[in-house]
């Protein structure tokens, strides 16, 4: 499986609205990403950037690619656990784990489900999700292969 960032394979106006999300409903995301900004120097002074509109502020961060590692795959998440939850639905559902609106209890230790029940989970994705499936299952492989035995194995025979 290729390293390329799975986060930056979404399209541009996909990762503009997570980090749009991000910067209006997190504490400390404006200010965060505000001084992401000015340590990449170009004049920009964290002032200014405080006083931009959201919309304009995550657009900069996105075309300037100030997302950290950590950023993305905690905007990954956001995007996969919290504003579009059905493909984890899917998954969890065919593969037989407990969840609440993709939501998995806190005490469930990986593996949360045995290869057979992940391969259903992903065939599941991929015949109800598509491509955006397929990239919800890159994600689960590349943040938490070993929560997911066999999904490495599904996705390369995709």
């Amino acid at each position: 499986m290729s390293k390329a960032s799975l986060y930056r394979a979404l399209p541009s106006t996909r990762r503009v609205a997570l980090v749009l999300h991000a910067i209006t409903n997190h504490k400390g995301a404006r200010a965060m990403y505000a001084q992401r900004l000015v340590s990449r120097g170009g004049g920009f002074r964290a002032a200014t950037l405080m006083t931009w509109p959201a919309d304009r502020l995550a657009k900069e961060v996105v075309r300037l690619n100030a997302e950290t590692p950590q950023d993305e795959l905690e905007l990954l998440q956001l995007l996969y656990v919290d504003l579009e939850p059905g493909i984890q639905i899917t998954f969890l559902d065919a593969a037989g784990v407990a969840h609440e609106n993709g939501v998995m209890p806190e005490g469930l230790e990986p593996p949360y489900a045995a290869p057979e029940a992940v391969a259903r989970g992903a065939v599941a994705v991929m015949e109800r999700h598509g491509d955006d499936g397929a990239h919800y299952l890159q994600v689960l492989a590349r943040y938490a292969s070993s929560a997911w035995p066999g999904l490495d194995t599904q996705i390369a025979e995709r």
